[in-house]
């Protein structure tokens, strides 16, 4: 009989467990917690994004998305804007304190990849990153 550890997907889940404890860990004092990480990272690479897209991207469920952006928006992080040709819908958007924020916890990010992934070497952990990217998003063109 087979153990857990022969099965990838039960690893990749147990390797989610742990960096989601540790990133958590690391984000206490902020007040934050992955999530909300991970929702300002998205944010950083559009112009600005509806729930719904944030949603959708993200993986969470559109009442999480609407907990998640209020808490943002009241420690002044994002805010929410009309959106460009639809005055009925807003947008997310990410502002300066939410770049500088970013910027302040690269360094935590870092640290918490490096302490996850402390068993691999530099050329390990680039191969495992192409794997992940190729997994996490098969639809987008070459894994990306």
């Amino acid at each position: 009989m087979l153990g857990l550890h022969s099965d990838s997907g039960y690893l990749l889940y147990r390797l989610g467990l742990r960096s989601g404890q540790l990133f958590n860990a690391a984000l206490q004092e902020s007040g934050l917690r992955l999530r909300h990480y991970a929702l300002l990272r998205y944010l950083a690479t559009v112009e600005g994004a509806l729930q719904r897209e944030l949603s959708t991207r993200l993986g969470y469920d559109p009442s999480a998305i609407v907990g998640l952006v209020d808490d943002l928006e009241r420690l002044g992080l994002v805010e929410r804007r009309p959106a460009p040709g639809d005055r009925r819908s807003r947008v997310v958007v990410l502002v300066d304190a939410g770049r500088a924020f970013l910027r302040d916890t690269d360094r935590t990010s870092r640290r918490v990849t490096d302490d996850l992934l402390h068993p691999l070497t530099e050329d390990e952990r680039a191969v495992l990153h192409g794997l992940l990217q190729r997994v996490a998003e098969p639809e987008a063109p070459g894994g990306a």
